[in-house]
């Protein structure tokens, strides 16, 4: 396959227009959860489709969605904050794409950032362009990921352990016990000096995704024993599981897959250390050229 047919059958352009009318479902914003789900249910995306999962762990569908924002941001159609919430811009509002003008804006893209790239060495910028499967080249979450994937189940339950403090919790401790309905410890966030409650976690390091099985069963295994739940994973988490966690009448369950958690690691800088640098805004100079 050419490189062109590979840009031209590049999967995450479908999501264009659908990810615009999705934001304007939810009020021109949306948390990136808000703004995927929506576009899940607005397209009747299969479960198979959300359940399916990149080497890295991450949901696929998430990422493709995440990649039609990044060319939306570059079309002045999404704002480009990165603060987690995804907001329609003043032309976006009003903007409705076909897949043809979608796959228009995906090729313009294309070409600026191959004119970009022939003026600089390869090793100066970064990889902006998506092949068809709309994955990020090997970067400093792959290698987390990796690393994390590598930690003995003892030394994951640690990490989760030393998250959970980073984030508020005290009294966090590891139980280390088999056979206790998938309880790898417990903690106590102080919401207020007079409001505390009792919380239960699960670690699960692996790259699969966490079934809708696993969280009855944890959530049984923590009845009567905490008012709340929280899963951690390197993987993912099936749809099924998420409606499950989030079962109307049930105890709630917080679900923190690989993404969510490398998210957390760089918000507390556990293991990451933030190094500040600049992108040149070309589109910014060129308003002064003439």
């Amino acid at each position: 396959m050419t490189k062109q047919k590979k840009h031209d059958g590049a999967q995450f352009v479908q999501y264009f227009g659908p990810l615009l009318d999705a934001l304007r479902d939810l009020g021109g914003s949306a948390t990136v959860d808000e703004a995927t789900d929506r576009v899940a249910e607005n397209l009747l995306i299969s479960e198979s489709v959300l359940n399916e999962t990149l080497p890295s762990g991450g949901s696929r569908f998430k990422n493709q969605v995440a990649w039609a924002r990044f060319y939306l941001v570059r079309e002045n159609l999404l704002d480009s904050s990165r603060r987690g919430v995804w907001s329609l811009t003043e032309q976006g509002k009003s903007t409705h794409l076909s897949h043809e003008q979608a796959r228009g804006i995906f090729l313009k893209w294309v070409k600026i950032f191959q004119e970009e790239r022939a003026k600089k060495s390869a090793d100066e910028i970064p990889q902006e362009v998506a092949e068809e499967t709309g994955s990020r080249s090997e970067d400093y979450r792959s290698l987390v990921h990796a690393l994390l994937l590598k930690l003995p189940p003892s030394g994951f339950e640690r990490l989760s352990q030393r998250l959970l403090r980073e984030a508020g919790f005290n009294q966090v401790v590891v139980t280390g016990k088999s056979g206790d309905g998938g309880i790898d410890g417990f903690g106590t966030l102080q919401v207020n000096p007079l409001v505390s409650f009792k919380v239960i976690f699960q670690c699960k390091r692996y790259s699969g995704s966490v079934s809708s099985s696993t969280v009855r069963d944890f959530r049984g295994a923590m009845a009567g024993r905490a008012e709340k739940g929280i899963i951690i994973t390197t993987g993912g988490f099936t749809a099924e599981a998420k409606k499950e966690a989030a079962r109307d009448g049930a105890p709630p369950i917080e679900l923190v897959d690989g993404e969510k958690l490398i998210d957390m690691m760089e918000r507390l800088e556990l293991g990451l250390h933030a190094i500040t640098t600049f992108e040149v805004d070309h589109a910014f100079f060129k308003d002064f050229q003439d």
